[in-house]
């Protein structure tokens, strides 16, 4: 089968595809599909952890502590469970620290003035300018807002609400270690499979709208396309650095290092900073293409037909998984050979063609060292290829 046989079958299976995921899809496959996400499943499982933390504390202000106003132990709680272990035990002495400073305003408060419309507004005023304190802030609002419970409370019965205080907090940081502590390398998965699926598919409409002709309001919308990429390259970063704390004082990757050895885990800063380069070789490839629309009137066919097929395919392999970049990459040194070897070298705008094919081969170096393969990529169900 020649290469133009191979090119137009990839592209009606690529345009059967296209039709199929064209098709809309039911109410109920969209809510399934959502919920099946990772983000989604977290959220709902750190909203029951939340509810299984706050409602343990305050059954056990109730049953075991015989608090009268149990309302100290559930809010800490709530305050205490966060998307890792490593923000629980952090926010959790913040919740600490800042709790104990309202109290004891409170304390002084009432022991030297009593409760009335001036000193209320003096320990808001007190509190919320602590909770600017850079060691507390996250939680330094808690200053201003006990003082609050203890003014309104009947009787403060300062020791019980210290006890209250440690077991709320003691129990949402129980709760977050023992009940599924997170682990977030599955979004990050999600966004690098996207990436590299968004990229590939760029690089072969590129190949394919080059190999008839080149409109340049298409090649605006790619450039557009990379950008959009940039914004989600950004959450990837956000979602990476989020997965490296949930590891952090995490029992779960405490266990998994008896199993696996840290060694071989998947570096996902070193990945997205691959695909962050391999974005702006993308971006640059298609201005460079679009200007030089203008100033070259015949492309040469040799070259424009090689490399169409070796970028068509090399997009290809970036979005698949289980795609061969290396394959693509030993067919692009062949056309680098091929083009060099021609006596008529300096007369066909090498220059330009020299730096499409070095585009190319640095998008395949990017993506030949782990950044393509199935490890570093969540698969969402449906889009395995």
């Amino acid at each position: 089968m020649t290469s133009k046989e191979q090119h137009s079958d990839s592209s009606v299976d690529r345009a059967t595809t296209d039709e199929l995921e064209d098709r809309p899809e039911s109410l109920g496959t969209r809510i399934i599909r959502r919920l099946k996400e990772p983000g989604t499943t977290s959220d709902f499982l750190l909203a029951i952890k939340a509810v299984i933390a706050a409602t343990a504390a305050w059954a056990i202000s109730i049953g075991v502590l015989d608090s009268e106003v149990a309302f100290l132990a559930p809010w800490t709680a709530l305050l205490t469970v966060h998307a890792t272990v490593h923000r629980s035990l952090s926010r959790g002495a913040q919740t600490i620290v800042a709790t104990l400073v309202g109290m004891g305003m409170a304390s002084l408060i009432m022991h030297f003035w009593e409760v009335n419309i001036w000193t209320f507004a003096l320990a808001m005023f007190v509190g919320l300018m602590g909770a600017r304190l850079s060691w507390i802030r996250h939680e330094g609002v808690a200053i201003a807002t006990t003082a609050i419970f203890i003014f309104t409370a009947d009787e403060p019965m300062f020791g019980d609400r210290v006890l209250e205080l440690f077991v709320g907090v003691g129990i949402g940081v129980l709760v977050n270690m023992l009940v599924l502590p997170p682990l977030r390398d599955k979004q990050a998965g999600r966004y690098v499979d996207s990436l590299n699926r968004r990229m590939g598919a760029v690089l072969v409409d590129m190949a394919d709208e080059f190999a008839d002709k080149w409109d340049i309001d298409q090649a605006d919308e790619w450039i557009e396309e990379t950008h959009s990429m940039n914004d989600e390259l950004n959450s990837a970063w956000q979602m990476v650095r989020l997965a490296r704390e949930s590891r952090r004082e995490n029992p779960r990757r405490l266990l998994q290092r008896k199993i696996r050895d840290e060694d071989n885990d998947i570096d996902y800063e070193e990945v997205l900073n691959r695909i962050d380069e391999a974005i702006s070789h993308l971006r640059n490839m298609t201005r460079t293409i679009r200007e030089a629309t203008w100033a070259v009137g015949d492309w040469d066919k040799r070259f424009r037909e090689g490399w169409v097929e070796v970028a068509h395919h090399l997009g290809e392999a970036i979005a698949d998984p289980d795609g061969n970049v290396t394959a693509q990459r030993r067919r692009l040194n062949e056309l680098v050979s091929e083009m060099s070897s021609e006596a008529d070298l300096p007369q066909i705008h090498w220059p330009l063609y020299g730096s499409m094919l070095s585009t190319l081969d640095h998008l395949g170096r990017l993506f030949d060292d782990g950044t393509t393969t199935r490890e570093t990529r969540e698969t969402p169900e449906g889009q395995d290829n």
